[in-house]
């Protein structure tokens, strides 16, 4: 160790500082609930070199994918063309970015001519045009159908901003005026953390042998952990249901080689790319495999491009994980992300299944609704995720409703999305027994019905409707996940990725998944059965068959 212990602290605490702070700005500037209520967006730090040094802990799929923004804006633009006032703005999967509606801005710090270091946001935006409204399209087949598509691009240079961009942006989106907002938003945050690392530089001499220096140390730490998994190769396998165009069973197939205090994970075997959206770029990959393997290593462990120098990762191109143009990838960020993170807690629960988890319900449950709001005869756009069953693991259920792994948005309230859209919430409640049983029940999935008031479009893009959440050490899987058209009293399941045109007084009902269970469950304790028989978790009938109790206590 270069710096000493007590500096060491203090600076990696204060990058961290500089990134929660920029993501505090984002989230109370910007326009869409997508980002102040649901905070579907990411901050992060990086060095002069481009590399991650801390990240506020936000999005999982924004944050491990965000380097890959760094390094293809920097590729565009090198550090020697860049100047104060500067700001790179990219969305291309196939360039750094993840999916279209994910905008991420770059800008450089400089202290007397000298660049510092950089500061990087990304927001999923509500709308960034495409064939249909939210951009979240379930039957897209090719890039071209998603949206806009944006290379690197300055979209700020010395600090003008190239109105010629903005203007482009905003002529292909269907809500202009909060694409604007959510975009300043963005750039007040980058200009957020200028000034913040600006003011660190000028506390400390050697800032950027600091920097180095927390990245090695969080090095050492990764690899003390790697070292005490056993040495070997374990190979796991799960699958997405289908790509929403008839190819269906997609296998995402893996092994984890653990040698010393380094990890190789190669995803040979998995499906190759297909026509539907269910694919991903191998920065979405990526993010997923850093992940999981921040998952079951200690949390403390600084979250930055040293930790993740042992891990090496391989992924076939022209595979779901690994997408080429043109392929359609709205999906891969939300729903093969989800199950990268899967199939490798599967491969490591097979070896220590004290650090994994049962599966969660293993998707986002895309929702998109967009048409003209007949309050203020304007377009709307309105995208969110929602929650549903964690894993149960040692010592403790799977935890109810919530989102899973690489999402780690909040819902959107009721109240906030009946004032903002024509839209009504007419059931919001947990799905009684869709947790797997086992020692540690699987978390309990939702049910979210939301009516339409007026003439929309609605999309839907969810996965794990017929491939159940695993559990781990004898627990049961968790419920799937069903999808259903609520019309004139007529009740009728629609695919998991699908789009359709709703007229008032239509429902759409989304019943999300459980998580898996933890353990035999012969072992569970009969007061936690009794718990959730009092809270309506659980039905007498499953208490029967699932864990041979009796209700009545007899």
């Amino acid at each position: 160790m270069t710096v000493d212990p007590v500096t060491l602290e203090v600076v990696r605490n204060a990058t961290a500082a500089v990134a929660e702070e920029m993501n505090a700005t984002l989230v109370r500037t910007s326009y869409s609930p997508n980002i102040k209520d649901r905070k579907d967006c990411s901050c992060a730090v990086f060095d002069a070199d481009g590399e991650l040094v801390s990240q506020a802990e936000n999005i999982p799929v924004h944050l491990g994918a965000m380097p890959f923004s760094v390094a293809a804006a920097l590729d565009k633009f090198p550090p020697e063309s860049l100047e104060p006032g500067d700001e790179i703005l990219l969305n291309d999967p196939f360039h750094g970015g993840a999916h279209l509606p994910d905008l991420t801005l770059v800008n450089p710090a400089f202290v007397d001519g000298e660049l510092i270091g950089f500061l990087a946001n990304r927001a999923h935006h509500a709308d960034i045009g495409g064939a249909t409204a939210g951009s979240v399209a379930a039957d897209s087949t090719e890039i071209y159908q998603e949206g806009l598509r944006l290379p690197p691009v300055k979209l700020s240079a010395g600090g003008t901003v190239n109105e010629a961009i903005v203007d482009l942006l905003l002529a292909n989106v269907r809500t202009p005026a909060e694409r604007r907002g959510d975009l300043r938003a963005q750039q007040a945050a980058n200009r957020t953390g200028v000034d913040r690392l600006t003011e660190l530089h000028d506390r400390y001499d050697d800032l950027s042998g600091i920097l180095d220096e927390i990245q090695d140390y969080a090095e050492r730490r990764m690899r003390a952990e790697i070292g005490e998994l056993p040495d070997g190769e374990y190979s796991f396998a799960d699958a997405l249901d289908d790509d929403g165009q008839g190819t269906e069973d997609l296998p995402i197939d893996v092994t984890v080689s653990v040698d010393d205090d380094s990890i190789q994970v190669d995803f040979d075997g998995t499906a190759e790319q297909v026509r539907g959206a269910i694919n991903a770029p191998f920065a979405v990959t990526a993010s997923a495999t850093y992940y999981a393997f921040r998952c079951v290593t200690d949390p403390e462990i600084p979250p930055n491009a040293g930790a993740y120098r042992p891990i090496e990762i391989t992924a076939p191109e022209g595979t779901i994980v690994n997408a080429q143009p043109p392929a359609a990838v709205v999906g891969g960020n939300l729903e093969v992300s989800q199950r990268v993170t899967d199939a490798l807690l599967g491969a490591i629960g097979t070896v220590a299944p004290e650090r994994a988890a049962a599966a969660g319900q293993g998707t986002m449950n895309n929702l998109t609704f967009g048409g003209m709001d007949p309050r203020t005869e304007s377009p709307y756009t309105f995208y969110e995720t929602l929650g549903g069953g964690f894993g149960g693991r040692t010592g403790a259920d799977g935890m109810d409703g919530v989102h899973v792994h690489m999402s780690n948005t909040l819902n959107t309230p009721a109240e906030v999305l009946e004032s903002a859209y024509p839209l009504r919430v007419t059931d919001y409640s947990y799905r009684p027994d869709s947790g797997g049983a086992g020692e540690f029940r699987g978390g309990l999935g939702l049910r979210r019905d939301i009516e339409a008031l007026a003439e929309t479009t609605f999309s839907l893009l969810a996965d794990r409707r017929t491939h159940r959440p695993y559990g781990l050490t004898g627990g049961e899987p968790g419920a799937p996940g069903a999808d259903y058209l609520i019309t004139d009293d007529e009740t009728e399941p629609i695919p998991a990725k699908s789009t359709h045109r709703l007229q008032a007084g239509d429902v759409v009902s989304i019943r999300t998944p459980g998580g898996g269970g933890y353990g035999d469950p012969a072992d569970r304790d009969p007061e936690s059965i009794r718990r959730d028989l009092a809270a309506g978790k659980l039905s007498p009938d499953s208490a029967r068959s699932a864990y041979d109790f009796d209700p009545s206590g007899t």
